[in-house]
């Protein structure tokens, strides 16, 4: 990133959606260094606010200048903006749940390599594992039969036979191991 940072002297654009779960550190960091960044950031997922739509962008005062020139003027309803707020004064609760998601995607990793069947599982930095599996479209409806909610990314060049799976509490993991196994070994 910092090569293209360097050598690019357009506007690069880094989406750190995911960044509350990944062991690596924000760039916004890096912003008063390149000017030409912008970081983006979302509360749709480490804080659970999906259906709010906000985040943020990160930038420099001369871009940040013409994306507010460009932007609604009242992009944020009210009611979002209190939601928002008020969930803001959440932080070591939702720092807790973050840890407690990225121990359970450790050990729900740990869990799927050892089921005879699973045949890659990709490196994630997020709450979710893609996951290369035998027969993964048969395993996702299988799953739906379950009561469990996969998404099968067979159809996504590059992702052919991968269950995308959302990393769930202890025991919504442990039913999703239980199951993939039983389906497996039959």
């Amino acid at each position: 990133i910092e090569i293209i940072l360097n050598n690019y002297f357009g506007v690069v654009v880094i989406d750190e959606a995911y960044i509350n779960f990944s062991r690596f550190r924000s760039f916004s960091q890096e912003l008063r260094e390149y000017p030409n960044l912008v970081i983006l950031q979302t509360l749709s997922k480490a804080w659970g606010l999906a259906a709010l739509r906000v985040g943020m962008a990160f930038a420099s005062e001369q871009i940040l200048e013409v994306m507010n020139r460009i932007k609604p003027p009242y992009n944020i309803n009210q009611a979002s903006q209190e939601l928002v707020l008020k969930s803001l004064e959440e932080v070591d609760q939702v720092n807790q749940m973050i840890q407690e998601i990225v121990e359970q995607r450790k050990s729900l990793e740990g869990a799927l390599l050892s089921i005879d069947g699973v045949e890659k599982i990709y490196p994630s930095d997020a709450n979710f594992l893609l996951v290369k599996i035998r027969d993964a479209r048969k395993l996702y409806e299988y799953l739906l039969t379950k009561g469990i909610v996969v998404r099968d990314r067979s159809n996504v060049t590059l992702c052919e036979g991968c269950l995308r799976i959302t990393v769930g509490t202890l025991p919504e993991n442990n039913k999703l191991i239980r199951e993939i196994s039983a389906f497996l070994q039959n």
